[in-house]
């Protein structure tokens, strides 16, 4: 589904990532972890298109990301607010997402219904705009506008953070039963080993730009992890 090859990018002498493979299978969940400056967003931005990278390639569907656009039209993705529209509301920007995948007034209504619980009576109907939300309420649009269309491919940056206890244990359940349900390819990066462990079944770690680890998850994999990173 995601096919890596000698991926490097660098700005001036500093290398930020430098992966001479990788392979993500479709339908796989797939958890990227790693301290700050390990160069996991700079990855996810390569994949989606939003960095060039300095050499390599990067492949969906065995399509160059950066040489076409047919890989948009089933990639979700979240990976700060710089993907809201602030100026709009909640409803607002999901209609425009919505449209732009080609769903209609009740195939978007329907579809929200089944985020209710996560939204827990805090974003739907309200007059505020995505601007004034707060950080946590804001992650939540982005994630739901991401998943809105049902994609193949779903990459989400932090998803966790910001969240209460309460919507982190239903934003994991929600991954969980989404993948399930469309055979999502699922990326998710994040600090929260606890989290990831719980989501993801294969975890792969990253640091100072290059691959350390990669890690089928079982019940051992969370103790690993904080093993390695105790003494990183």
């Amino acid at each position: 589904m995601i096919s890596i090859q000698y991926i490097l990018k660098q700005y001036k002498d500093n290398v930020v990532v430098n992966i001479p493979s990788l392979e993500i299978e479709k339908g796989q969940s797939f958890g990227l972890v790693g301290n700050n400056g390990a160069g996991k967003t700079t990855l996810f931005r390569m994949l989606l298109d939003l960095v060039k990278p300095s050499g390599g390639h990067i492949y969906s569907n065995g399509a160059d990301v950066s040489q076409g656009e047919t890989w948009k039209s089933y990639t979700g993705s979240y990976l700060d607010e710089g993907f809201l529209i602030g100026y709009l509301r909640p409803d607002e920007y999901f209609a425009f997402v919505g449209k732009l995948h080609g769903l209609n007034k009740a195939e978007i209504s329907a579809r929200l219904q089944q985020y209710e619980e996560l939204f827990n009576g805090e974003i739907l109907g309200h007059k505020k705009y995505i601007r004034d939300l707060s950080k946590g309420n804001q992650k939540k649009v982005g994630i739901v506008a991401a998943m809105l269309p049902n994609p193949e491919v779903l990459v989400l940056d932090e998803p966790f953070a910001n969240l209460d206890p309460t919507t982190q244990i239903r934003l994991k359940k929600l991954l969980r039963e989404f993948k399930e349900e469309h055979g999502t390819t699922l990326l998710i990066s994040s600090h929260d080993l606890n989290h990831v462990t719980e989501v993801c079944e294969r975890i792969v770690v990253m640091q100072k730009g290059e691959l350390v680890k990669d890690i089928v998850t079982e019940e051992a994999t969370l103790k690993e992890l904080e093993e390695y990173f105790a003494l990183s």
